[in-house]
């Protein structure tokens, strides 16, 4: 009997702790609001990484910076993004998922406030990045709050829902960013955050529930672990980010920081499989389901922001795009993929949630292999049919792997889930940028070598090519010698640009390659449960 009771006692005070207030129960009205404003905020976060890179040289110029300078903007976005994620499991478990939002939601709308008022390159660099590290906070917990507070019919939804920020928010980011400045100025790509900032403080205000800081998880803090994972991650997105600029490991800074991104990684993955309560459990590596499906969610990082970057790169540089047209082009790969995320969780009820994300990164490679086939001719307007097909494929695979990944996690490992696939994620991302960045050069030079190799072979072809450069150029006014110097730039430029184009081919088509990777990877997932 003492033991009867004793069970049921802890019956009731296991379901006092799960059972939520009136109006905060899942899947209930303030829960949805709740999603929602995390999903906003996290759209805000993602968007502002790309929202500058269309109007770096209107900034660039207003702050007297040069390009490589310049840089720098991004990049400190980024390392405090990282560095950010992985604090808040920790924080917003001690300090409350409310109270923790509300501050960092607040403290992002001031931080963009600073970023359009800054004086100089330096002010800059630290207001995007405590832009950042605010923004980044935004991010894992708008995807924990869909596992927390929608039922499980209903995760498909909130996971299409966080398909729209995940994808949506990069893809449209150039456009919108070349639209504010061509209108306005670029000081309106930091202030268009305030309107739905202060929407979004108010909807998590309304949607969670107020719960007191507890201060024995605060204190029972992993100091280690903060401190080598920010060095370690902090570091190596400043690798990734500056190593292609400054020729990798030719430069003292990024050989020096690489060495202590490296040791400082493998030191912080030793004490988070050692510790108690580690500031993020990646024990939840060794169950393979979860493994794999962060597999996914990095090769699709690789593969969403390499065509970002890719994209606006071959247009400027082979066509001189401006960053208006460019955006016009990059826009194809967000607005059709909101035509598809709402069926996509109807699907899920019907087909195997494997087949669609391997259909999905399947549609993602066949985009890339449409990219790589290009001429001189192939413009903003050939890329608009692979850019759909991007788009189709994207809500394919961010619904499915959600759902896939978080199958067999306990509530509790929620936070640590949300945080390893989110940064794998922008891990991805990172490494798909430098990847991309250092071959597409790479491979320029190679293919640059070869057609200057090939010259004497096509000489008389050649000869031709000048003689008509040269007659078209003495008409139109220069002397014979200037005329000859000029056609024989003319031809050097022609035969650089044709390097840089099988290049770009070469890329694209490597990149398809990597994503077909994710396929198989995806199909190796074991099968969910029925219902």
């Amino acid at each position: 009997m003492g033991n009867a009771s004793a069970l049921d006692a802890g019956s009731r005070n296991v379901t006092s702790q799960v059972v939520k207030p009136q109006g905060f129960e899942l899947g209930s009205r303030r829960a949805w609001i709740a999603v929602f404003g995390g999903l906003i905020g996290a759209f805000m976060a993602i968007l502002d990484i790309q929202i500058t890179n269309a109007s770096m040289k209107e900034i660039q110029g207003s702050l007297g910076a040069t390009l490589e300078e310049g840089s720098w903007i991004a990049t400190a976005y980024l390392v405090a993004e990282m560095i950010a994620i992985p604090l808040s499991g920790w924080l917003s478990t001690g300090l409350s998922t409310r109270r923790y939002l509300l501050w960092t939601t607040s403290a992002f709308i001031i931080a963009s406030v600073l970023c359009s008022l800054s004086w100089n390159l330096e002010s800059m660099i630290a207001f995007r990045a405590l832009q950042g590290f605010f923004g980044g906070a935004l991010i894992p917990l708008a995807f924990r709050l869909i596992l927390e507070f929608l039922p499980d019919d209903k995760r498909a939804i909130g996971m299409a829902l966080f398909g729209v920020t995940a994808t949506f928010a990069p893809s449209i980011g150039p456009t919108l960013g070349g639209w504010l400045t061509e209108q306005f100025s670029w000081h309106y790509l930091f202030y268009i955050n305030v309107p739905p900032g202060l929407l979004v403080m108010a909807m998590l205000a309304y949607g969670l529930e107020k719960k007191p800081v507890l201060w024995d998880k605060l204190k029972n803090v992993d100091l280690a672990g903060i401190v080598t994972m920010a060095l370690g991650m902090g570091c190596l997105e400043v690798v990734l980010e500056e190593g292609n600029r400054k020729d990798w490991f030719g430069s003292d800074l990024i050989r020096h920081l690489a060495i202590i991104a490296a040791v400082n990684i493998a030191l912080f993955i030793w004490i988070e499989l050692r510790h108690r309560t580690p500031l993020v459990n990646l024990r939840l590596l060794g169950q393979r389901d979860f493994a794999i499906s962060t597999l996914a969610y990095f090769l699709l990082g690789m593969g969403l922001f390499g065509a970002i970057y890719m994209i606006p790169l071959y247009l400027s540089q082979i066509h001189n795009y401006n960053p208006l047209e460019i955006g016009e082009v990059i826009m194809w790969m967000g607005f059709p993929q909101l035509l598809v995320l709402p069926f996509v969780p109807k699907l899920m009820k019907h087909f195997d949630g494997r087949y669609l994300a391997a259909f999905g990164f399947s549609m993602f490679a066949l985009s890339y292999y449409m990219n790589s086939h290009m001429t001189a001719d192939f413009a903003g307007q050939q890329m608009i049919a692979s850019q759909i097909i991007r788009a189709l494929g994207q809500p394919f695979i961010l619904v499915p792997i959600g759902i896939l990944a978080t199958m067999h996690i306990k509530a509790e490992e929620n936070a640590s889930a949300s945080t390893v696939l989110n940064v794998m994620r922008n891990l991805g991302g990172a490494c798909g940028i430098a990847l991309v960045a250092t071959l597409t050069d790479n491979l320029a030079r190679t293919h640059l070598a070869r057609l200057k190799e090939s010259i004497p072979a096509v000489s008389s072809y050649a000869q031709d090519y000048l003689a008509q450069s040269a007659s078209m150029l003495q008409s139109a006014g220069s002397d014979p010698i200037t005329a000859n110097a000029q056609a024989q730039a003319l031809l050097g430029q022609t035969m650089t640009q044709q390097a840089y184009i099988q290049a770009y081919n070469d890329v694209f088509l490597i990149m398809g390659g990597l994503l077909l990777i994710a396929v198989v990877a995806v199909l190796s997932i074991r099968k969910p449960k029925s219902g």
